[in-house]
């Protein structure tokens, strides 16, 4: 697959502080790419650099096949991009604040871009905020509003820098459906995030950045592969371990991991010596654990849940 966004040997320096350090980054057309990291890993001074908004102090910047930031203006256009919040005029509508964005873009009748406006708001559950100003909106609308903002131009690369900040449950879960309905059609998806429940849900690919350094980049299909044993849940974990000589890992309460990944052989031999099982799966590590044994104890800041 083409690459969308390359990095090579990314570096942003800050004085003595490298907050980007050499990172390497292959984003490719159809991912729907997590950027992981804890608060000040440097993931928004690196999305920053992808869209121009910094300069880097050293290394290579593609995106969608051309050089940044000397390409910027005939590629950002085909960029829908929402970074650290999204910025309006409080006293104007969520529509007037879409059509002032939409006034700098490559034009159309009036007609078809109130009819794209239009289309957008639905698209993040905004289509009934009618004339209400944007100052009367909670933080999960404008978050709404600005991604509404990014999709105006239908762009083929979406970067988006915490898209879901200030969301409830059902807002992250509804922007989840979008983002993975837009990536069906077509678009590659650039996610920043700290919420690795959110990620795993929705990402194909991660990277992961600690203290400026990119640690794993790889499929989220490989990163939670089976391990090659099962779990049983049993009340009776001694008698699972007797049964099942020398194959027992470990025992953690009720729950027992089994050499093995075939759980309906592991079923069959408990059933057969009488044994209760009351959850039987592959084991598989969870993004948290590999985030963990990837970035090390820097992660406590990157949430494991909503």
């Amino acid at each position: 697959m083409s690459a969308v966004i390359a990095t090579r040997g990314l570096v942003k320096r800050y004085g003595s502080l490298r907050a980007v350090d050499g990172i390497d980054l292959d984003v490719r057309a159809g991912d729907v790419y997590g950027f992981l990291g804890a608060n000040g890993s440097g993931k928004t001074t690196t999305v920053r650099m992808l869209l121009g908004l910094v300069l880097p102090t050293s290394g290579g910047i593609e995106v969608l096949g051309a050089r940044m930031p000397r390409a910027g203006r005939r590629v950002l256009p085909r960029v829908g991009a929402l970074i650290e919040g999204p910025a309006h005029y409080g006293h104007l509508s969520g529509r007037e604040n879409l059509a002032l964005l939409d006034a700098s873009g490559p034009g159309g009748s009036w007609r078809t871009r109130q009819r794209r406006i239009a289309e957008v708001l639905e698209q993040v559950g905004l289509g009934g905020v009618g004339r209400r100003p944007v100052k009367a909106y909670s933080l999960g609308m404008r978050q709404r509003l600005g991604l509404a903002g990014a999709l105006l131009r239908r762009p083929e690369l979406l970067v988006l820098d915490e898209p879901t900040n200030g969301l409830d449950p059902q807002g992250i879960s509804e922007i989840r459906e979008l983002l993975l309905e837009l990536n069906r059609t077509g678009t590659t998806v650039f996610l920043s995030s700290h919420l690795l429940a959110e990620v795993e849900q929705l990402c194909t690919r991660v990277g992961v950045l600690d203290r400026g350094q990119l640690v794993l980049q790889e499929e989220m299909a490989r990163l939670t592969a089976p391990t090659g044993a099962t779990v049983v849940q049993t009340p009776t974990p001694d008698r699972v371990r007797s049964a099942l000589d020398g194959r027992v890992t470990s025992v953690d309460g009720e729950r027992v991991i089994v050499r093995g990944d075939d759980p309906a052989e592991v079923n069959r031999l408990l059933v057969g010596a009488g044994i209760s099982v009351t959850g039987l799966a592959l084991q598989r590590p969870t993004l948290e654990e590999v985030v963990l044994a990837a970035a090390g104890t820097s992660t406590d800041r990157v949430e494991s849940s909503r």
